[in-house]
């Protein structure tokens, strides 16, 4: 069955055009990853998932529900987020931020419960810091910091991981041990990233945005070519093929001047109907 669905959603914020007609679908146990250039709406399409902004035309199914017919709570049961900020929470535990990840199953006025404790104390196993329950958030490093968030969402308990670019203030070792952790829980996933190398290693498919439209999607094999990268990137690149994991790797350089043009404007969105 089918996680996540996404069926022509458009968007406008402040009177603008974000994304125009764009689906997408996110499989039981499936990677899938979502790039794209700066601006192209790739965390606006994540955000209408959990209904931070809602689309003027088309729906977003969770489980084969529209997330408009779902409660706040409801939508967090079944989708958790570790977004791209980093932790700020320096007085909080360890275990208080990951504790967080229990609210959607409790009562307004529930305390922790031991189910919830158990929970927690699995989640920190899981992403390898089992030991840290009591640390204050402040000391850890970046990549601990995005492990607790990972737990957080663990201990949510959902079916689908989203993550928007979560690897974006880490240092390449840091990123390649939150990936692989991420590909290790083998839950349906949807991940925004900003590195295509990382994407065609971890992702099982993906989908390209370029001025807020899906404009390829499919195997990064298949999907990762000369042409789409010039096209979406405004780069020239030459697509290796990795000794060990035999994903594509791709050798970048820039595209001269006079070879450069203008990116297009995103179409007008259609007015939803109701």
């Amino acid at each position: 069955m089918t996680r996540l669905e996404l069926d022509r959603i458009s968007v406008t914020l402040a009177g603008r055009p974000v994304l125009a007609d764009c689906s997408l679908q996110v499989g039981n146990d499936e990677r899938v990853g979502l790039v794209g250039p700066n601006g192209s709406g790739k965390t606006t399409l994540v955000r209408a998932i959990y209904r931070a902004v809602d689309p003027i035309a088309g729906s977003v199914l969770l489980s084969s529900d529209n997330v408009e017919k779902l409660s706040q709570r409801e939508v967090a049961r079944r989708a958790a987020l570790v977004h791209q900020e980093p932790v700020t929470y320096f007085e909080f535990t360890v275990e208080e931020i990951v504790a967080l990840g229990r609210a959607p199953w409790q009562g307004p006025f529930d305390r922790t419960r031991q189910v919830d404790r158990v929970v927690i104390r699995e989640a920190l196993a899981q992403v390898g810091m089992a030991e840290y329950g009591s640390r204050q958030v402040g000391t850890l490093s970046g990549g601990e910091k995005q492990r607790i968030l990972v737990a957080r969402a663990i201990a949510q308990k959902t079916p689908l991981l989203l993550l928007d670019e979560p690897t974006n203030h880490l240092d390449i070792h840091a990123a390649l041990d939150l990936l692989e952790l991420v590909r290790a829980l083998g839950r349906a996933t949807l991940c925004v990233l900003h590195d295509l190398n990382l994407a065609a290693t971890y992702c099982d498919r993906l989908y390209v945005l370029k001025a807020g439209r899906v404009v390829a999607a499919g195997a990064p094999v298949d999907i990762l070519t000369p042409a789409l990268i010039r096209e979406v990137f405004g780069v020239d690149c030459v697509v290796l093929t990795h000794p060990v994991t035999k994903s594509p790797v791709l050798a970048f350089s820039r595209k001269t001047k006079q070879d450069r043009t203008p990116e297009p404007e995103p179409v007008p969105h259609p007015r939803r109907s109701r």
